[in-house]
């Protein structure tokens, strides 16, 4: 058969795909296409007037000292709550998958719930929390005795981006979470019987059964909670719009400042700033892709 009988022959299948394809499309291909032309452009986004000056904004990002401040920050967050995330929910999960836990269902829930809440009001929410001025938080803290004056959490830069990972961490703990449940479901219970079977207590099976058996998941789960940990743009810009003084500028933010939020807006700026951000994500992505080739091959090596 050929190709062109083939195609005719799966016409309702292609069918039911245009509308995906058109949406895919409009949001994704085209607006990485516009990204790009904007990127050359000397464009504040409202006037007529669009100069195209080639490469002269990427020069002006390799020379920006904020955008590699930004780009720094955003890597420290990864750098620090990643491996947090990760290691304590699995901690959790190992705790949760217990069959024999009461109200484990309820648990789950309840560490789910902030996944689901909109990050802006989360944000907004823990700016009142973190108030120096009567926040719950240090009104605990002078209850206690453990400090004698209002610590300022996001007014100091000391202390900001330590606050934003805090708060970072417990929005998106649930789903790093449930990453580590789906992935202690594959585990077969016959392999749990063997072991007790021979001889091995709760820690020998969770040293020689469980994490022997969850290391491919570590790099699948660790990586996709590295992307989605670069993406801290509306946290940020709730709960302290990139300052004080930079500290906690992430590069979402400095790019949403460089192309709408400036008294003179710059989106092509903000656009070439926004395809340097988008390539690194790119290259998380394909270290992601060769880590699940590399974890399959364990899994099916073991």
């Amino acid at each position: 058969m050929t190709r062109a009988r083939r195609i005719w022959s799966e016409r309702w299948a292609y069918l039911f795909l245009l509308p995906t394809l058109l949406l895919f499309g409009a949001y994704t291909v085209w607006p990485i296409i516009s990204s790009l032309y904007y990127s050359m452009l000397d464009w504040n986004g409202l006037g007529s007037e669009r100069p195209f000056i080639g490469l002269a904004n990427y020069r002006e990002a390799f020379g920006d000292p904020l955008f590699w401040k930004s780009l720094g920050i955003t890597l420290t967050v990864i750098a620090v709550t990643v491996p947090l995330r990760v290691g304590l929910s699995l901690l959790v999960a190992l705790i949760l998958n217990n069959p024999r836990l009461p109200l484990a269902k309820l648990f789950r829930t309840a560490l789910f719930v902030p996944v689901v809440t909109t990050t802006a009001i989360i944000g907004v929410v823990m700016g009142f929390i973190f108030d120096p001025a009567g926040g719950p938080v240090n009104q605990f803290l002078l209850d206690l005795g453990i400090v004698d004056q209002p610590i300022d959490f996001l007014g100091d830069p000391g202390t900001s981006l330590w606050t934003v990972m805090g708060v970072h961490m417990w929005k998106w703990f649930g789903i790093t979470l449930v990453y580590w449940l789906a992935a202690l479901q594959t585990i077969p219970v016959t392999v749990y019987e063997a072991a007790k079977t021979d001889g091995a207590g709760v820690w020998a099976s969770l040293r020689h059964v469980t994490l022997p058996l969850l290391k491919p998941f570590l790099i699948i789960i660790a990586l996709l909670t590295a992307i989605e940990t670069m993406q801290i743009f509306d946290l940020v810009l709730t709960m302290t719009n990139g300052g004080p003084f930079f500290s906690t500028l992430a590069t979402e933010v400095y790019i949403y400042q460089q192309a709408f939020a400036n008294s003179t807006p710059r989106l092509g700026y903000g656009a070439a700033l926004g395809v340097l951000f988008g390539l690194l994500t790119l290259a998380f992505a394909a270290i992601q892709a060769v880590g699940i080739r590399y974890a399959n091959r364990v899994r099916s090596s073991s």
